[in-house]
């Protein structure tokens, strides 16, 4: 049985460091998530190597073509995740393939929320249920949040 997540934390992985920042709130609150970046074994399995600079891990990465199974299994595992997520949490700035996987988040009926400043006002920023503006807003949300109540 797959494991279920309360939230699936998407961005960039450039942003890692503040990425990182907000799954340390989630893990002092005890709130289950899954993160991209804090996923060894599928980039091990891909040929990857997580704990690379964002830039390096990056550049590899982006080097691979569709068709390579590296960049395969990434997408097996983060899309298995997603599914089995309750909810998603954009984290901001994010590339395209964190806006996708938003969309695709609310295309399940899954609540999605983001975190941060958007560079400008996009209708389609109205999937989430709330941007939060920091990470204070973050965390006050998320004390209060009942797995079984937020689906």
């Amino acid at each position: 049985m797959s494991q279920i997540y309360d939230f699936f934390i998407a961005g960039r992985t450039r942003n890692k460091e503040k990425i990182l920042k907000i799954c340390e709130i989630f893990d002092s609150l005890n709130i289950s998530y899954y993160c991209f970046l804090k996923n060894e074994e599928s980039h091990k399995e891909a040929g990857l190597d997580i704990n690379e600079s964002p830039e390096e891990l990056m550049r590899k990465f982006e080097s691979l073509g569709l068709d390579s199974a590296s960049v395969q299994t990434i997408f097996e595992h983060d899309i298995e995740a997603e599914k089995n997520s309750k909810n998603l949490l954009l984290v901001l700035p994010a590339g395209k393939s964190a806006h996708i996987e938003a969309g695709i988040a609310y295309g399940m009926g899954k609540k999605c929320y983001a975190l941060g400043e958007y560079e400008a006002t996009d209708s389609l920023y109205l999937i989430f249920d709330k941007i939060f503006a920091n990470e204070t807003e973050l965390t006050d949300f998320l004390k209060n949040y009942k797995s079984d109540v937020i689906e």
